[in-house]
């Protein structure tokens, strides 16, 4: 058996040799241009991803400042408006100091009497409580019987009336135990000042809610001149008199010297008449306030 070999397809291991150095030479070149094209292609696509990430960042706020008319409102009205804090200055506080009532309350618990009266008037009670007319002595009680106390006197200040021939003002309080409801009624001296000299009855009058008798005297001298009204109720089983006197210089005023207004003196004193109250009490206090009266 003959075997034949055939060489026409078979290369030479120089053939060979050349082929594949061809081949890997261009392997290489081809290699290093691809790598610097994707190197390249790899540095482009670096720039350009930075540059879209900076238009990004830098595009942002103005979209975030750009809103809708309805979400500007409401971002208004949710934020809360800082106000500036203004310091406040407080003023001491003043010492307000009140003012006392023009009038004073007085008021006997033994009698019950209770008026009030000008603050500016001085009150004397008990028995320094007899007031005097003017310079001529200690006022007389007008009660058809003894056994007559005084309780409380209220005077007007000696300048009340400036540049007047003004000398005296007071309201006076008496009480008799000693009379009958009937008895009360009288007076020991009634008013003879009239064109024919003869006595004047008393009167009934009503002050207030009470009904009253009254009279009035008059008496007059060179140097003082006095008027004075009388007024009568009995309660508590006891006779009260309240006396309302003023008193001027009299005849003997000097020039440039105005004359008081009476009527105006003794509006004043009726005030004082239209605020008594007598309180209920039991006889014996009254007649232990009597009998006190009678023992100073």
């Amino acid at each position: 058996m003959t075997t034949i070999w055939k060489s026409g397809n078979k290369k030479s291991p120089n053939q060979a040799t050349s082929t594949n150095t061809i081949s890997g030479t261009m392997l290489s070149s081809w290699s290093r241009q691809q790598k610097l094209a994707m190197i390249v292609c790899f540095t482009f696509l670096g720039l350009f991803l930075a540059m879209s990430a900076c238009s990004t960042k830098s595009q942002k706020p103005a979209l975030a400042g750009v809103s809708s008319p309805k979400a500007t409102s409401a971002t208004a009205a949710a934020a809360p408006v800082a106000t500036p804090a203004t310091a406040v200055a407080t003023a001491p506080a003043k010492k307000t100091s009140r003012k006392r009532p023009a009038n004073v309350t007085y008021t006997d618990p033994n009698s019950g009497v209770s008026f009030l009266y000008p603050r500016k008037f001085a009150l004397t009670t008990g028995n320094e409580a007899l007031p005097q007319f003017a310079p001529l002595g200690d006022a007389v009680m007008n009660f058809v019987q003894p056994g007559g106390v005084a309780i409380a006197t209220v005077e007007a200040p000696a300048g009340s009336y400036p540049g007047t021939d003004f000398a005296s003002a007071f309201f006076n309080v008496n009480v008799n135990r000693n009379l009958s409801e009937q008895e009360c009624e009288h007076f020991a001296f009634v008013d003879s000042h009239n064109v024919n000299g003869a006595p004047v009855d008393a009167a009934k009058v009503k002050i207030g809610s009470t009904d009253m008798e009254t009279t009035s005297n008059f008496s007059a001298s060179a140097m003082t001149q006095t008027e004075t009204q009388y007024y009568h109720t009995y309660t508590n089983g006891a006779c009260y008199e309240y006396v309302l006197s003023v008193g001027t210089a009299g005849y003997g005023v000097k020039d440039g010297v105005e004359p008081v207004n009476r009527d105006e003196v003794f509006a004043r004193l009726d005030k004082i008449l239209a605020t008594v109250k007598i309180n209920p009490v039991e006889q014996e206090q009254v007649a232990e306030a009597t009998s006190s009266g009678d023992s100073k």
